[in-house]
């Protein structure tokens, strides 16, 4: 991971992981329908908040990635939020093409309904 040069104002609300990353959420502006997660350190999340893309650090590759890059699948920042706890940013965006990386609009698209039992407990 880079040193970064977040906004020490927004840098001191975050609450990272033991990895210093924050779960970031990552929503359809228009459609509120959410998309995907991924997470962010500071300086993703400082290139997220100053360049309009959204950028994550990939815990796999161990390196920084642009959505939309390689595939062409851009997600362009309308609003950045942070929740209250400063654990979780809700990333609102204006998706073109697919979210996920298996091509469907949205990650949770492709992952399928979990059984649950509704209205009552189990």
């Amino acid at each position: 991971m880079t040193p970064s040069t977040l906004d020490p104002a927004v840098a001191a609300r975050l609450k990272r992981d033991a990895d210093g990353l924050v779960c970031a959420v990552v929503q359809d502006h228009a459609s509120r329908d959410v998309l995907m997660v991924g997470w962010m350190d500071d300086e993703a999340l400082r290139r997220t908040l100053t360049s309009g893309r959204v950028t994550f650090w990939s815990r796999s590759r161990g390196e920084y990635w642009r959505k939309g890059d390689t595939s062409g699948n851009v997600q362009w920042v309308r609003r950045v939020r942070i929740d209250c706890d400063g654990d979780a940013l809700l990333v609102e965006v204006e998706q073109v093409g697919a979210a996920c990386h298996t091509g469907a609009r949205a990650c949770f698209d492709a992952g399928g309904d979990l059984p649950a039992v509704v209205g009552g407990t189990a």
